[in-house]
């Protein structure tokens, strides 16, 4: 059996190419690596083709094309062969929505508010302007609508087996409401000229049954649709009298129009969307649904397999995904802890269940206390580990080199807040507009508010979330605890020090709105206020990450190795007392989550990044020789329209994205990636060109100077000059990168291990880090035999000896595991002319212990990464006349004595374990 808590997790990534057969074959493998748990990407029924299925379109079936019940079984049985658990990357945000798969989806453009399935969805349907009754927009035309329309991409169909009629935009479906049924059945009769023929007559007789509003009703149209269906001759009827709709004409086009008006759906030009969409979506992914978990039919309706598997013993644990889009995430982690106990405790199941959440927690930011959950995914950890290995003495240098390469004056926190304003006006102008609104409406409610205009919200509430530094508080129906009490107050004074308006009194009742204050006053209605407030933490999450994470990190590029998920690209160093602090109070209050060192969402590989903070150890070097670089390249760079093509941003980014991603040889699919990734990149930083409005010709400018860089017959002395550098980095990388991965297997915590990075990672950003693996090369590494540190050490480019390390580390995981899941951490003083290069600390559980060295700032011990590290003079601060023995095999003598030597001969870890 698997410990409820794992010792190590390893990530991967299911598609059609790679299915519940191909994990299940993984499982021995996984076993001998040392991991106890295999943590699946999402494996629900997601849209077909989905490359990570986080689509799902139906919560109560596995995704056929992973292999299905059939495929999962297969995969249950091995991994319960090898004593491995399961962790399910599970979606309780939101669903996959349009095309024709979705059925809880189809059901409410059926019906509207009338649909049971109507309250599974966040949409306000009353929020589309000129229109008699509600509806949902659609933004799914790719043209404008009356184009779309007058060109005959939408088509009305009839399901002659269903006895239903539907419109179809390509593989939309947009089924139309039974009640209208009758008008168009007396349509398509005239239109065939068929009232003479029996199905004819049949099809009137129908249709005057249905002659009245509001019939059939919700409960009576599946009659309606199975007596149209058994209708002999009817199906040759409607085919011909569907004409009456083909948008070939005039009349047609107006007659499909009308129909389409008086559904429960508005469909637009898929721009519409960013002003228009009256429902809550992924970020602005508008065929991603937001569900309300907070509806207690929702939350059971999405949970059913789920259950079953938690039931019979085939899920160990649950990785939650965006928990901070819901409404209440308290509410929801307390709801599945009630579920998962009341399944667990009548199946007969004991131990706890394993519960991690995807949350981005900024500095000092504290991990709310969810019930059953056992911490986070590991971001903040990741960029910990980042940020005790970054050398702080080359930061201010790097900014300096950055700056003066592309002219870039704007401090960090003008560019977020640049940033904000222009997914507000754009990528989420909707969803604010819904707030900005719901907040005008509770103002309108109270004699002492009613004058706050609309425009004034709107700039105050603006302006409040400019200044809100993390990515949401946690205020339930109930108010606002202490903290968010105090975020809120805080913000709610930088907002006001901001304001130029004469009314600064506007933040009072925004204030006291958003910790739901107000509702205690009986002139407001406390619903309305309460609603305003838990939405507005559903929009800050959204703003945050698309403004920081997905358009700052792409413009500030002092160090990228910093421009990661959950970091700061203004971050400073950790001293070794802060890093210390941290571990120390980790291990006393969230032992239990995960430590990542590379996700599906890492901006960038593991090791790439690994090789990208060595900029900051030789900063002066860089600076030269991007110098040189820049003269030499000159020439590569295009003018369009006055300016320079790429820019100098864009530039000097690439510069360091290929210090993280040198390959031993540049191939075509190389400079196909790094083009890739610089399109990705210029877009995301949404300055020269974005995803909205795509510059083509800058983008074709880019692309071009991208392949050209990469010519060896175009760029032969750069190449040179860059390879040689990069040389440098790559040794200096790998030695991060081995540190990086003994702090992750070692530190408390769950190290956690995504596909593939056993061996060198130096992948860009998704989806150029979900490429295939090679596991049968994993496989043969791992039947290769006992560790030579000496000869990996020799060969270090080709990642064996990251591998070895891997097997090694997490065979001390499993040895040590429960001082390594609940030990103390203890921080060691370091002796010795590199004491500053090492990391050293004690794990402890009552008379056990491991010591453990970590090094870290290589440039000086290696030549400035011309060399591996032959010398080290270190010591380690210990209890006297107390034996430890090496565990890591580096043929390292028992010691005894007040001074325990370092050793990096060939790795820079070492582990002892108390005798």
């Amino acid at each position: 059996m698997p410990p409820a808590i794992p010792t190590a997790t390893y990530r991967v990534q299911l598609t059609k190419d790679f299915g519940f057969d191909d994990a299940a074959a993984l499982a021995p493998y996984l076993k001998g690596l040392g991991v106890t748990h295999l943590y699946a990407s999402p494996f629900l029924k997601a849209r077909p083709g989905s490359t990570h299925g986080y689509d799902i379109v139906d919560h109560d079936r596995l995704n056929p094309e992973l292999g299905g019940d059939e495929g999962f079984a297969r995969l249950n049985e091995a991994l319960k062969q090898n004593d491995l658990g399961l962790i399910l990357d599970f979606v309780p945000n939101h669903m996959g929505v349009g095309h024709a798969d979705n059925a809880w989806w189809l059901d409410v453009l059926e019906w509207g508010p009338k649909s049971p399935y109507a309250a599974a969805f966040d949409i306000d349907w009353e929020g589309l302007p000129y229109r008699r009754h509600p509806g949902v927009l659609l933004p799914i035309l790719g043209r404008p609508y009356g184009d779309a329309l007058q060109s005959g991409e939408i088509a009305l169909k009839y399901d002659a087996d269903t006895g239903s009629f539907a419109a179809w935009y390509f593989d939309h479906k947009l089924p139309i409401n039974p009640q209208r049924y009758g008008e168009m059945l007396r349509t398509i009769v005239n239109a065939a000229g068929a009232s003479d023929e029996l199905p004819g007559q049949r099809l009137i007789a129908l249709a005057h049954e249905h002659r009245d509003p509001g019939v059939p009703t919700y409960g009576k149209a599946s009659d309606l649709k199975s007596r149209l269906a058994t209708i002999s001759g009817a199906a040759d009827v409607i085919e011909r009298g569907l004409s009456a709709y083909k948008s070939d004409n005039e009349a047609g086009s107006a007659a499909l129009h009308r129909l389409l008006e008086r559904q429960y759906y508005r469909l637009a030009y898929w721009r519409v969307a960013f002003s228009a969409v009256n429902y809550r979506r992924f970020f602005d992914i508008s065929d991603l649904a937001g569900l309300r978990v907070e509806d207690p039919k929702t939350f059971r309706g999405i949970h059913p397999l789920v259950a079953r598997l938690i039931s019979s013993g085939q899920l160990q644990g649950l990785r939650l995904d965006h928990i901070d889009g819901l409404r209440d995430p308290g509410q929801y982690a307390r709801r599945l802890q009630q579920l998962v106990a009341k399944l667990r405790r009548e199946a007969g199941l004991r131990g706890p269940f394993y519960v991690i959440i995807e949350k981005i927690l900024g500095e000092g930011e504290p991990l709310p206390r969810f019930p059953g959950v056992h911490g986070t995914t590991g971001y903040e950890w990741l960029n910990v580990i980042s940020r005790v290995l970054v050398d702080g003495n080359g930061l201010s240098p790097l900014e300096r080199t950055w700056r003066d390469f592309t002219g870039e004056r704007a401090e960090f926190h003008e560019m977020l807040d640049d940033a904000k304003r222009r997914v507000i006006d754009t990528m989420l102008a909707s969803e604010f507009t819904v707030l900005t609104r719901a907040l005008a409406r509770i103002a309108a409610g109270h004699f002492s508010t009613r004058d706050f205009t609309i425009d004034r919200l709107r700039a105050a509430l603006q302006t409040y979330v400019l200044e809100f530094p993390v990515y949401r508080t946690y205020v339930t129906a109930a108010g606002a605890a202490d903290g968010d009490r105090k975020m809120i107050e805080e913000t709610i004074a930088r907002a006001r020090a901001r304001w130029a308006g004469p009314d600064p009194e506007i933040f009072d009742f925004l204030r006291d709105a958003l910790n739901i204050d107000l509702a205690a006053n009986t002139g407001y209605s406390a619903t309305r206020v309460r609603n305003f407030a838990l939405k507005l933490q559903q929009f800050t999450g959204p703003l945050m990450a698309k403004a920081l994470e997905d358009t700052t990190f792409y413009r500030h590029h002092r160090l990228l190795a910093l421009n990661e998920v959950g970091g700061d690209p203004t971050a400073e160093a950790l001293s070794l007392n802060e890093f210390s602090d941290l571990q120390a109070k980790r291990a006393e209050t969230a032992p239990s989550g995960l430590t990542a060192s590379a996700t599906h969402d890492t901006k960038r590989g593991e090791d790439a990044r690994a090789r990208i903070l060595a900029l900051s150890e030789i900063p002066t070097e860089w600076e030269s020789a991007v110098r040189n670089w820049q003269g030499k390249n000159v020439r590569l760079i295009a003018q369009l329209n006055g300016r320079r093509c790429p820019s100098a941003g864009h530039e000097y980014m690439l510069y360091q994205a290929l210090i993280g991603a040198w390959p031993a040889t540049i191939d075509e699919s190389f400079v196909s990636r790094l083009g890739e990734y610089a399109l990705k990149a210029a877009r995301e930083g949404k300055q020269e060109t974005s995803w909205t409005n795509p510059n083509e010709a800058y983008e074709a400018g880019l692309q071009a100077f991208v392949r050209r860089l990469l010519d060896p017959q175009t760029s032969r002395e750069f190449l040179a000059s860059f390879a040689e550098f990069a040389a440098r980095t790559a040794l200096l990388g790998a030695l991060n990168g081995l540190s990086q991965l003994a702090l992750k297997a070692l530190l408390p915590g769950v190290p956690d291990f995504y596909q593939g990075t056993e061996f060198w990672d130096t992948s860009l950003v998704d989806p150029d880090n979900r490429r295939p693996v090679d596991f049968k090369q994993r496989a043969s590494a791992l039947a290769s035999g006992e560790t030579n540190w000496a000869t990996l050490a020799s060969q270090w480019q080709d990642g064996q000896i990251k591998f070895a390390l891997t097997r090694d580390l997490l065979g001390v995981r499993r040895k040590f595991a429960d001082l390594l899941r609940s030990g103390s951490y203890e921080p060691l003083d370091v002796t010795g002319r590199d004491a500053a290069h090492v990391i050293a600390f004690t794990r402890t559980l009552r008379r056990e212990q491991v010591v453990v060295a970590i090094g870290r700032h290589f440039a000086p011990l290696t030549d400035g990464g011309r060399r591996w590290p032959a010398e080290f003079e270190a010591g380690l601060q210990i209890p006297s006349n107390t034996e430890f023995e090496s565990v890591l095999g580096e043929n390292i003598p028992s010691q005894t004595g007040a001074n325990l030597v370092v050793a990096f001969t060939h790795i820079p870890v070492s582990v002892w374990r108390r005798v």
